[in-house]
């Protein structure tokens, strides 16, 4: 969920909160490439009761991801470094590297991903800008210049 926070936080103006020192890595799907892979596995028999990865498997920090938000938004958040040890329970240990190996899914039905993350990343501000205006009783996000 750390693409609507963090959108909902430049779209505000708001500190975008980074856990830990932002260089852990993720990898972030559009929904329609995951339906769009799982449609075409359901369509190949063979692949019943086959186990794939299904996403994307390019690789960004945090930290980028935090910027690249801010700059989609054209947004004045501050980027907020949170050590662990304040965000979560004592013993919390992160993954420093979350990324799907898609070479199966490759193989068995020709997958590559169609959205890049700047595209993934402006249908879910999209999405969350329109949300935020139509809340009754809040006031709307200050616009961004």
């Amino acid at each position: 969920m750390v693409v609507p926070r963090f959108v909902r936080q430049a779209l505000l103006n708001e500190p975008i909160t980074v856990y830990g020192d932002g260089t852990q890595t993720r990898s972030f799907c559009h929904v329609s490439d995951a339906i769009s892979a799982l449609t075409r596995l359901l369509d190949t028999p063979s692949a019943y009761g086959e186990v794939f990865n299904v996403g994307n498997d390019r690789e960004v920090s945090i930290r980028q991801l935090a910027e690249t938000i801010r700059t989609l938004t054209r947004s004045r958040s501050e980027i907020l470094l949170v050590p662990y040890h304040q965000a979560y329970v004592a013993g919390f240990e992160d993954m420093q590297r979350r990324v799907p190996d898609l070479s199966k899914l490759r193989r068995w039905i020709g997958y590559q991903p169609r959205y890049s993350l700047e595209q993934t990343l402006r249908d879910v501000i999209a999405y969350v800008q329109s949300q935020l205006e139509c809340r009754p009783g809040n006031p709307s996000p200050e616009p961004t210049p």
